[in-house]
């Protein structure tokens, strides 16, 4: 019997060895003084410079909002643009601390690379543009017809499953990078775009002439996209999850940009125990206990960061649809911070 305790204490030891081990890339992004963010190369709404550099999305404010999180300062990221192809390899090699580029969750992701999903930003799904000369008004007319797509994405297994479901015949010609799809496309040499659909309206911004081309009705994929982190730091890993949740939970408070300060003078349990005037829940994540007013004040909440880049304060114009809040008909929903 003693020996059996014995094994359990060395194991248990062990493990929590490990875990401590582990556990070390809070204390190298807070070492460096900076995060380094995985991103994609320019999709507008999620992820892009302007012409000074300064990068703007979804997936960005996502960055900003842990850099905010640890360093009260949302402009202590690094933003490392990556192609589909390179994003993974960034992650594993710890060349990134995370990877926050319009990233699909699926299963074969989730345990062949060797990265935790940390959640899901935008719910989005596949669709088809195509040029309103083509006088194509549904994807169920594209038989036979050719397709642009970007290589080393979920895109092109859904494509090809959609024809084949179908019973329709289609020509894939693929491409390293976004925007060399797009070019081909508008030259001519595809007669339809695949991508997701939030990327389709982005990529529309793109164009000479937006007005001339549609977004087919179609949504062919479930697309949930989310930050990545590697696996094997768990406390990185709660770190990066709870500051998406925080935002969405801040939305489903009324917490704001313009009223945080306000609202942490408040004497409603719930508030006081998200925004840090009561309890240690931040510090449990290894940051401070105002860690949700410092990302609200930074960055706002799950809705206003939504509505400036992808919704209808902004060029895409999309409407909330399913990545409105649970209890507004959507889907988006974070588990309670208590």
């Amino acid at each position: 019997m003693k020996r059996v305790t014995l094994a359990l204490t060395l194991a248990l030891a062990g493990g929590l060895t490990a875990q401590s081990a582990d556990a070390q890339t809070l204390k190298t992004v807070k070492d460096r003084g900076m995060l380094s963010c995985g991103v994609s190369q320019g999709l507008p709404g999620f992820s892009s410079p302007d012409d000074k550099g300064n990068w703007t999305g979804i997936d960005v404010d996502v960055c900003r909002a842990i850099a905010a999180t640890i360093f009260n300062d949302t402009t202590k990221v690094k933003y490392v643009p990556l192609s589909a192809k390179d994003r993974f390899t960034a992650l594993q090699s710890g060349e990134i601390d995370v990877l926050s580029r319009n990233t699909t969750w699926t299963i074969s992701r989730d345990t062949s690379l060797g990265a935790n999903f940390t959640g899901v930003t935008y719910y989005d799904g596949q669709g088809f543009m195509v040029k309103k000369s083509l006088k194509v008004n549904s994807a169920l007319e594209l038989n036979s017809a050719s397709v642009c797509v970007q290589t080393g994405t979920t895109t092109e297994l859904n494509l090809a499953d959609y024809f084949k479901a179908n019973n329709m015949k289609y020509e894939v010609i693929a491409f390293g990078t976004i925007d060399e799809a797009i070019k081909a496309y508008e030259s001519g040499r595809c007669d339809a775009f695949t991508d997701d659909a939030s990327g389709l309206y982005a990529s529309r911004l793109k164009l000479a002439n937006p007005a001339d081309h549609i977004v087919l009705p179609e949504i062919i994929s479930k697309e949930p996209l989310g930050p990545m982190v590697r696996h094997g730091d768990d406390q990185w890993f709660d770190l990066v999850k709870w500051t998406l949740f925080a935002m969405i939970t801040a939305e489903e408070l009324g917490i704001t940009q313009k009223n945080v300060d306000e609202m942490a003078k408040s004497d409603k349990p719930e508030l006081k125990r998200v925004l840090g005037t009561d309890g240690n829940l931040g510090e449990q994540l290894g940051v401070t206990k105002d860690w949700v007013v410092r990302i609200v004040k930074s960055v706002g909440n799950y809705g206003e960061v939504f509505d400036r880049n992808v919704g209808t304060g902004s060029p895409l114009g999309i409407a909330r649809g399913i990545n409105n809040l649970w209890n507004k008909g959507g889907i988006q929903y974070a588990p309670p911070i208590r």
